[in-house]
């Protein structure tokens, strides 16, 4: 209402002083000075990479890799390493990542860990951080074989716990609760919910990385009172539709990314959590339209925009 109401004051003000010459003229000198000012930092397009990014949504396809500066020259902490070595490679590459103190596997399916052994091959690693679920077996099995012959150590994160760099701070959230031995490892829901949520605070601003959890684990995050606002959110699950409007409304982030690969089987992102953020205000960039994607300070974006083509 308060906004309506100054819209409406202005809007008089306005065209009363449009009026006359003089007063056009100030305006239409103003208006292009703000256009000048403020456009350009909402979106750049610096070249690749972007100096001073904080966070990078690589593209790596139907999957999820993200890089976190530390605020040290040439390392950055990674979230994630995408369904296929090559993408996550080469985005590493790109950013001049060199050594990377720790990679996060937010949970242990194929499109979150599949990229591993780029990373443990020629890159320095200070260790691999999986979660409390250990499911698939398979799959944390592949794990810690990979960790073990580059010699790399593999630790367990809980909610809770705090991690620091010079420029960065990464809070655990969840999972809150982890499923017990009735787990079924091929219901990828309860898989899914038992993702390790992160809350980073980057130069750009406070960031939620959620992995693919799911109605179950957002409500167990919202039932506990857990602070969830975030300038940044990556979308949770490549944004499908099991995402809440209560979880999105908790967390009212002004930059949604959204990792998904072009034309998945999955029809990922979901238009109805789209349309929600955009109702919200939310600027939403995807991997699968604009490659990978920046987040720099003052929230300014970048995308290197080259899409990898649909496989």
């Amino acid at each position: 209402a308060a906004g309506g109401l100054l819209l409406a004051v202005v809007t008089v003000v306005a065209l009363v002083l449009l009026r006359w010459r003089r007063p056009r003229t100030l305006v239409a000198a103003a208006t292009a000075g703000a256009l000048l000012v403020v456009v350009p930092t909402r979106f750049v397009t610096p070249g690749w990479p972007a100096a001073g990014w904080a966070v990078v949504a690589c593209d790596v396809g139907q999957g999820d890799a993200l890089a976190l500066a530390t605020g040290e020259p040439g390392r950055a902490l990674l979230v994630d390493a995408g369904p296929d070595p090559g993408p996550v490679r080469s985005c590493l590459d790109r950013l001049g990542v060199r050594r990377v103190p720790l990679v996060v596997l937010s949970h242990l399916h194929a499109d979150h860990i599949g990229g591993l052994s780029a990373l443990l091959d020629g890159r320095s690693v200070g260790a691999v951080a999986v979660g409390p679920l250990r499911e698939p077996a398979w799959a944390f099995e592949r794990v810690r074989s990979l960790a073990h012959r580059a010699g790399v150590p593999v630790v367990s994160l809980r909610h809770g716990q705090r991690l620091r760099w010079p420029g960065l701070t990464v809070d655990v959230l969840g999972p809150r609760r982890t499923p017990g031995p009735q787990l079924d490892e091929n219901d990828g829901s309860q898989v899914n919910d038992a993702s390790l949520v992160l809350r980073a605070e980057t130069p750009a601003g406070r960031v939620l990385l959620t992995g693919d959890v799911e109605l179950a684990g957002q409500a167990d995050l919202l039932r506990a009172g857990v602070d969830l606002r975030a300038d940044v959110l990556k979308l949770p699950h490549h944004g499908s539709r099991y995402t809440s409007p209560e979880f999105l409304a908790a967390v009212r982030p002004r930059i949604a990314l959204v990792s998904v690969g072009a034309g998945n089987r999955y029809r990922h992102p979901n238009d109805a959590v789209l349309a929600r953020l955009h109702a919200a205000g939310a600027t939403v960039l995807r991997t699968d339209l604009r490659g990978d994607l920046a987040v720099l300070p003052q929230l300014r974006i970048a995308a290197r925009g080259s899409p990898r083509p649909p496989p």
